[in-house]
């Protein structure tokens, strides 16, 4: 029986209803999370409570990525994907400390981008919150802010899964959007992190700190002028650096994805033939094997 091809792309994590439905939980929580010194009126009394938020929201983020990832294996993620998992969260990992405190430079961000953009959306949330809670073990770097940066970098993973043509687009076309999504989702997480410890700067500090009493305006200013003072360059260094390996390594390290992708062949059950049984008194003929594509 004749083998049947798909030109679908194969996806490592399927994402059903349970698993979109824990994933807007907890994307909901961490835009709280991010936010509330934009969504929590003057007059709240949340301000008072700066030194408990940090470790509020951590834990909270820590539970909510963990049922996350609960539910996203439970649709789907093979033993198969489990290694692929393991594989390109420990390169992750080990890219992040190159070049770590000079300039943003930080290869690991490419890494995630083609690694979203070829296994799909679910696999990329999953990969991002795992590279950078290994990346924390790796480098000490374990504190009330890894729950942000597991979610920051989930985020950021899962956009290049959700960018279109992932089965048409290719060549040039395909380098060249995936370099646009880096560069820009690059500032984003870095502006994104800028709020998981701008609230906390103490407001006689400097006029960009975030004041409590203020209204949502200045606070956004003083935010942008945050921003603009203190990791626009840090930024800029990462957003650049995620643009040159895309273009450079990209061909090769897209190649490799995809073709590890069809040899683990995720989403292709295995299905058995009845033997043939010969005339009386003859060994059964071979059970066939074949594999075909899932929906």
């Amino acid at each position: 029986m004749s083998t049947q091809r798909t030109q679908r792309q194969a996806r490592a994590v399927r994402l059903g209803p349970r698993s979109l439905a824990a994933l807007a939980l907890v994307s909901a929580v961490g835009v709280a999370g991010f936010g509330w010194p934009f969504l929590a009126p003057p007059t709240s009394r949340i301000g008072a409570h700066t030194q408990d938020a940090p470790w509020l929201f951590a834990g909270l983020l820590v539970l909510l990525v963990a049922v996350v990832a609960a539910a996203i294996s439970e649709s789907g993620l093979g033993p198969k994907a489990v290694a692929m998992l393991g594989v390109l969260a420990a390169t992750g990992a080990a890219l992040r400390p190159i070049g770590a405190g000079t300039a943003g430079i930080e290869p690991m961000f490419f890494l995630m981008v083609l690694s979203g953009r070829v296994l799909g959306p679910g696999f990329g949330f999953v990969l991002g919150s795992v590279t950078m809670f290994a990346s924390a073990l790796l480098t000490g770097g374990v504190g009330p802010w890894l729950p942000f940066q597991m979610l920051a970098m989930g985020w950021f993973a899962m956009g290049a899964g959700l960018l279109p043509g992932p089965d048409r687009l290719r060549g040039r076309a395909e380098l060249a959007l995936l370099a646009a999504y880096g560069f820009l989702a690059a500032f984003a997480y870095g502006t994104i992190m800028n709020l998981a410890g701008w609230p906390f700067m103490s407001a006689l500090a400097s006029n960009v700190a975030f004041d409590p009493h203020a209204p949502v305006a200045t606070n956004l200013a003083r935010f942008l002028a945050y921003c603009l003072a203190t990791s626009l360059g840090w930024d800029l260094g990462r957003a650049v650096v995620t643009v040159v390996l895309t273009l450079v390594l990209g061909p090769a390290v897209l190649r490799a994805l995809r073709r590890a992708t069809r040899r683990a062949a995720f989403e292709t059950p295995v299905t058995f033939d009845a033997p043939d049984r010969g005339p009386a008194g003859e060994a059964p003929h071979m059970t066939h094997v074949t594999y075909e594509p899932g929906p």
